[in-house]
């Protein structure tokens, strides 16, 4: 805590207008520097972007619990939701059942990095005794407003118990990251994988490379015609997958402004030309990998430049892990491995919640098993 520590029986919390206008560096010092998508620079971004705010269905809510000087003690990045959309976390069967019951599932209370599924600090402060009074000042934003849900997604693992202590629901899930067991080079990772799936690997990658050259851009390298040419990747992709992007041509022009040495931009060239790319953000021992396009089909592309170039991009930098988004059983064979997620959920209803309940458990069975057997049909050498 600060030299002005909120004493546990002065604890107020209140809403803020927005993220942007809060001071930087109190709600940083709250977030910590490890993951960047918690980040003052990041969340504000997207405020001021217009990628979240008015017409989007994304409100900002940030929930703030301030020390006796007045600064931030502790934040939850929360918004007011009304729908299910960029948060990869799927409710809408939840939203469908309680509507269909006579009740109002939207709007939500929804605490995320928006539009972004990666695991991190839901729970933003300077003292961990704050978790619970930040939760419980959620709780009540949402029963004192008639809304019918809190929820909380891409949880850090070591933030679960706050929220089990509470008497959230908690939910699990999964994702594939790649870990670095002390990699030297891209060669050494492949000496670990069974011969077939090595020769696999190195197949695609030269079949991805053949008509292409690979850079990697990032802090004052990335100029604004970069971000022109990725636009257009991110438009398209985000067309088909699902149908609207989420982020306007200004958030990565912010994104730019504000954290450029945390950007990379992967670029696929062919005559000096931008062909396909990937956005990735560096955090303090992840790379994350967040957005994909191309322009121009080539076979193996996708894999080169998403996961075998992220790959390579952590290893030079001394990165424990990837993680390159939500789903996608085909990174599997690309020595990325199933790993759980969690999320956590507050449901005013009881006779709701106890049905939520019931079906968490029995989605939780059905994850630790499908991650069990997956694991099992992981690239990687069998130990004898």
């Amino acid at each position: 805590m600060s030299d002005s520590p909120v004493a546990p029986t002065e604890i107020l919390a209140r809403v803020a207008d927005d993220i942007a206008t809060l001071p930087a560096g109190q709600w940083d010092a709250c977030a910590g520097e490890a993951n960047p998508f918690v980040s003052h620079a990041f969340l504000s971004a997207m405020e001021e972007s217009g990628s979240v705010g008015p017409g989007t269905g994304w409100k900002s809510l940030p929930i703030i619990i301030e020390d006796r000087a007045g600064e931030i003690a502790a934040c939850l990045p929360s918004y007011l939701k009304s729908h299910s959309q960029g948060e990869y976390i799927f409710d809408q069967q939840w939203a469908h059942a309680f509507e269909n019951a006579g009740g109002q599932y939207y709007p939500k209370i929804q605490i995320a990095a928006p539009f972004s599924p990666v695991p991190g600090p839901r729970l933003l402060m300077r003292d961990e005794f704050l978790a619970l009074p930040l939760l419980r000042a959620a709780e009540q934003l949402a029963e004192n407003n008639g809304i019918s849900s809190v929820h909380a997604t891409f949880v850090s693992e070591d933030q679960i118990p706050h929220f089990r202590e509470a008497g959230w629901l908690i939910r699990t899930d999964s994702q594939f990251h790649w870990r670095n067991d002390g990699y030297e080079n891209f060669d050494a990772f492949l000496a670990a994988l069974s011969s077939r799936k090595r020769k696999a690997i190195r197949r695609e990658r030269a079949k991805a490379q053949e008509s292409v050259e690979i850079v990697h851009l990032t802090g004052d390298e990335i100029q604004s015609y970069h971000w022109d040419f990725f636009w257009e990747f991110y438009q398209d992709t985000g067309m088909r997958k699902w149908g609207q992007p989420y982020l306007t041509r200004g958030a990565f022009d912010l994104l730019q402004q504000k954290m450029a040495d945390k950007l990379l931009l992967i670029f696929a060239m062919q005559d000096g030309i931008p062909v396909a790319g990937a956005l990735n953000v560096i955090g303090a021992d992840t790379l994350y990998g967040r957005y994909w396009g191309c322009t121009r089909n080539i076979p193996f592309l996708h894999f080169e430049i998403c996961y075998y170039q992220a790959i390579d991009a952590a290893i030079a930098r001394g990165l424990k892990t990837v993680e390159a988004g939500a789903q996608g059983s085909h990174k599997l064979a690309r020595g990325y491995q199933p790993v759980p997620t969690w999320s956590a959920h507050y449901i005013v209803d009881p006779g709701f919640r106890s049905a939520i309940a019931d079906y968490l458990e029995r989605e939780r069975r059905a994850v630790t098993a499908d991650i069990e057997f997956l694991a099992e049909m992981g690239p990687f050498k069998k130990s004898a």
